[in-house]
This record gives structure tokens, sequence and C-alpha cells, in this order.
């Protein structure tokens, strides 16, 4: 069973879900640092590195390459995810929606700016390092946003390095068996569907 992306994210799109709450950034956050070593160790086991590259006519080459640092969490574990964000320094909180498949609500901490990423997230993970094969993945991640800072991906050559190296995160990306996957759902399960995982 492949993994999509079903929050819907509170934006200016008029399609958004009224009842989501709007973004949340460090302004609004009055909580404390946590360890920066722990917060290495949370993003090995829970975040995740993205590039897309889709189509997209207002751009010159017609594709728009959108990088994404994000954590995803059930919304009662909210509070860590505000001490992650003030601990780095950049990022905002998203409230996701799963309503249509019953499972509870979630919250999420992206961080999609390339200005962002290269001021706050990575000397961040520079001077903490990942531990796990994420590491590698980071590291490809980072490339690919100095590329992009660069304006690399406006050239023929630097936009074919991007894709192959976006390729490379995604042949290392991927992890969740049928098993596991079917655990992900039932733990996201709201009241009335089964609450624990079962392995």
């Amino acid at each position: 069973m492949q993994q999509q992306e079903v929050s819907r994210v509170r934006s200016t799109d008029k399609r958004y879900n009224r009842k989501l709450k709007a973004p949340i950034g460090k302004e609004q956050i009055h909580r404390e640092k946590l360890n920066p070593h722990y917060v290495a160790g949370f993003i090995d086991g829970e975040g995740s590195f993205s590039v897309s590259i889709g189509k997209n006519d207002e751009y010159r080459r017609g594709v728009q390459v959108r990088a994404e640092f994000e954590i995803e969490l059930r919304a009662d574990d909210q509070e860590i995810l505000e001490r992650v964000l003030i601990t780095i320094g950049c990022g905002k909180l998203y409230d996701c929606s799963y309503d249509r498949y019953g499972w509870y609500p979630h919250v999420k901490y992206k961080i999609t700016g390339a200005d962002d990423m290269n001021n706050y997230l990575f000397p961040f993970l520079d001077e903490y390092n990942l531990q796990t094969k994420k590491c590698k993945v980071y590291k490809l991640f980072k490339k690919i946003v100095l590329m992009y800072r660069r304006k690399e991906h406006l050239t023929d050559s630097g936009y074919v390095k991007i894709v192959k190296l976006r390729d490379k995160m995604r042949s290392m990306g991927k992890k969740h068996n049928s098993l596991m996957e079917t655990a992900r759902i039932r733990e996201n399960r709201s009241s009335g569907g089964a609450r624990q995982i079962t392995i």
C-alpha cells in the first residue's frame, strides 16, 4: 500500500478545511528549547526530507523544484514539535485533518524555505549529526537545496543532476512494508477503531 499525502493543510487556498487552525510560527510559541542531541535523534526517527519536481508554467523551465523537511505527529504531541521548532529556530506548525479516514488529528512541522534551511536547519544538522541512513538522505537533500539556491536548476545540466539526486534520495527512503503500514494506520485511528499497534 503506497503512502500518500492526505492531510489538508490550511493555506490561502479557498478549498482549505475551515476547521483547521492557522499555521503557528516561532513568534507564537513560548517553550523551552530541547537538548539538540535529542532533537537530532528525534529527526533520525521521525523526520522526513523530500524533494518534488512538478510542472508549473510560472517557472522558466516549466517545472518547480520544491524541497521540504517535515515531522508529523498526532496533535496530542504538538508540544514536542513546538519545542523542536524553537530549538532549530525556524519553520511552522500546520494543523492536519484526517477526518475522512477516522484518524486522530495530526500536526505537521515543516520547513520549506531554502533560506531558512540554509540559515537554520543545515547548520543545526551539520553540528548535531544524524546517525541512521537518514544522514545520507540529508546530505543529498542539502546538496539539492544549495544547487537550487545557486539557481543551478535553471541550467540543463543542473536540472538533470537534481533529478538524479532526487531519485537517489527516493531509492534510499523506501521503508514501510505492508505490516508496518498497517501498524501505522491502526495507531492513528480515532476512538471506535483499534488504538494500539499489533505486530
